[in-house]
């Protein structure tokens, strides 16, 4: 006897008086009277008119396989009228007697039992051989089953197939205090006026006919080198960006060498030096959004040294600077605002010179304004670099009572005499 299968589209779950779920218990219960063949022809027929995903909609209707259909597809679309019309299988097919469901059930579970995985302290558990090998080990057991019968059973088995999940970082006991204490500062100094930027270094990239991730419309695909060794690139570009939060404009200095905390520092300086970029009610105080690892390392005392000697002393400015906390750069505006649409508007395009990278970097903008500007910085920057003990006992810094490790703010060094 055939047995209608029950429709279990997320349309029909969301309501039983929905009106698809009738047409979809009708176009089941019409498959109900249709042979072997004709049943995926015309779901063949069905998921052809639907386009794009139909076929996949209309496996989850039925319970056919994607595989059943496409190959009705494949039967409608070459060798139908060669088909004899007496019978419904082609002759020399035999058919081996089935066992029930229940007891394939049964055996799946016996075969992953062995091979099931888990965390002792949830209830978490995983299996570690592929679908092809489980339905192997079932045709052993005289099953005649493939892969997507056997994907059908686990998730009925509750198992499904996931990737990693990355939502176990660690979190520091004083990250919501300290997201809290940026809110607050960045909301004063856009009140009274003063400019705040957030900085990063974007991901490096080598220059060169490399490969770069992504796709692009184009009749034919561009031919890259096949490795993208550093040896056969014509160099790696550290985009290091300042991005302006009161005027939405954001600037990159590509540097061809090292990303130090003294190249971090020179970029912020030679932004603020620009006599093209936007002027601010007050500049008499810099307030500096980054993250708590990299270049501008919250730990480094070089960082510090070359922001006291770039800036705050250079410039004569009152800077204070904000990390944010650890594992939380992805909070960062700099990695939403401005970076996200750069990568956006050079994917898929090789970046084969460093002229190149700076007119895709130029070339980015949004719909809400966002306008970039870019320089090359060649000056070379060594790393690992000591800082002098002097230099760090002859800071003008002082920590901030909230989170004092992440906020600091360094001032002008006052000249005796």
């Amino acid at each position: 006897m055939t047995v209608i299968h029950q429709c279990e589209c997320a349309i029909c779950q969301q309501s039983e008086s929905h009106p698809e779920q009738a047409q979809h218990q009708r176009m089941n219960l019409f498959m109900s009277r249709l042979d072997e063949q004709q049943r995926r022809w015309y779901a063949a027929l069905e998921a052809q008119k639907l386009g794009h995903g139909g076929t996949t909609l209309i496996a989850r209707i039925t319970g056919l396989s994607v595989e059943t259909i496409r190959r009705g597809r494949y039967e409608l679309d070459n060798d139908l009228a060669d088909r004899p019309v007496d019978r419904v299988r082609q002759a020399g097919v035999v058919v081996k007697q089935l066992k029930k469901t229940p007891s394939i059930t049964t055996a799946l579970q016996e075969v992953i039992d062995d091979d099931i995985a888990g965390d002792p302290m949830v209830d978490h558990k995983w299996v570690r051989r592929s679908l092809q090998y489980l339905a192997q080990a079932l045709v052993k057991r005289r099953f005649r089953i493939g892969p997507t019968t056997v994907r059908r059973l686990l998730k009925k088995l509750n198992y499904r197939l996931f990737g990693n999940c990355q939502s176990l970082t660690p979190r520091h006991p004083d990250r919501d205090k300290q997201f809290r204490f940026i809110r607050r500062v960045k909301k004063l100094f856009l009140t009274a006026g003063w400019p705040v930027i957030s900085v990063d270094t974007k991901k490096k990239e080598l220059i060169g006919n490399v490969k770069n991730a992504g796709r692009i419309w184009e009749q034919a695909p561009t031919l890259v080198n096949a490795h993208d060794f550093l040896s056969e690139a014509m160099g790696r570009a550290t985009p290091y960006g300042i991005y302006d939060l009161v005027h939405q404009q954001g600037s990159v200095y590509v540097g061809t060498s090292y990303d130090t905390p003294e190249f971090a520092a020179y970029a912020i300086a030679q932004w603020w030096a620009d006599p093209d970029r936007p002027r601010f009610a007050r500049e008499d105080k810099l307030l500096i959004l980054c993250d708590a690892g990299g270049s501008n390392n919250c730990r480094y005392w070089r960082w510090k040294i070359e922001v006291q000697k770039q800036l705050a002393d250079a410039f004569g400015i009152e800077v204070m600077i904000c990390h944010y906390p650890t594992g939380a750069s992805k909070w960062n505006p700099i990695e939403h605002r401005l970076f996200s649409e750069i990568s956006k508007n050079w994917a898929g395009k090789p970046l084969r010179s460093f002229q190149t990278t700076l007119n895709y970097i130029r070339d980015t903008t949004t719909e809400t304004g966002l306008k970039v500007q870019a320089c090359l910085v060649e000056r070379v920057f060594d790393k690992g670099i000591k800082y002098d003990p002097d230099e760090r006992d002859n800071l003008n810094l002082q920590r901030c009572r909230t989170c004092p490790t992440w906020n600091y703010i360094l001032q002008p060094q006052v000249c005796s005499g």
